[in-house]
């Protein structure tokens, strides 16, 4: 059996580096920071290019190791961000919601698919606008769970918080975005607002 086909690493940066600086920049929202994942990333490549066995692309193999270099990133920034707020068990903004806790008014209407418009770079644009916006608990617990898929347990260990303290964060960047969206990006586009 022949070794796996591979790029010569002189070669990643053109092939993967746009592709992987997207990636980075989407979940971890700083131009700086991405970069030096990236560069992170190629070098333990190119430490750890003997243990690729070529079971995945060459691409998928580099953006399972950002991914681990995006955990890290998140666990160093949570042991060095004091919690938001204070008391993460405050209730959520009752302006929100009616009596009998029903939503006063719902979302605003996506005016199609989800999924193509989250395609669609203007809205992309405007998205990591909103989650730039975000304390960096926030954005990142609303990261790892909506983008990366991440479990619950994972995510409490990379940011070190408890489970109800994340459905906390989480329920709160949710909000945030709601309302950064609905006020940049869906009422401009139906001329209800700015």
């Amino acid at each position: 059996m022949g070794t796996p086909a591979r790029s010569n690493p002189s070669e990643w940066v053109d092939r993967h580096g746009d592709y992987l600086f997207r990636y980075a920049m989407l979940r971890v929202r700083d131009r700086s920071a991405a970069e030096d994942l990236i560069q992170e990333t190629f070098l333990a490549a190119l430490k750890g290019r003997g243990a690729y066995s070529g079971g995945s692309s060459e691409a998928t193999w580099l953006v399972g190791i950002l991914k681990h270099k995006i955990a890290d990133h998140y666990r160093h920034q949570a042991r060095e961000a004091p919690l938001e707020n204070g008391d993460l068990r405050e209730h959520p903004d009752p302006s929100s919601f009616d009596g009998s806790g029903h939503w006063v008014s719902g979302p605003a209407d996506w005016g199609g698919n989800p999924a193509d418009l989250y395609r669609e770079k203007k809205f992309l644009d405007q998205f990591t606008k909103c989650l730039s916006g975000l304390s960096p608990n926030h954005a990142n617990a609303f990261t790892l769970r909506e983008i990366e898929g991440e479990d619950t347990g994972e995510i409490c260990k990379v940011l070190n918080v408890s489970e109800t303290n994340l459905w906390v964060i989480l329920h709160r960047a949710r909000m945030q975005l709601r309302r950064c969206l609905e006020i940049n990006w869906f009422h401009r586009n139906t001329g209800k607002g700015s």
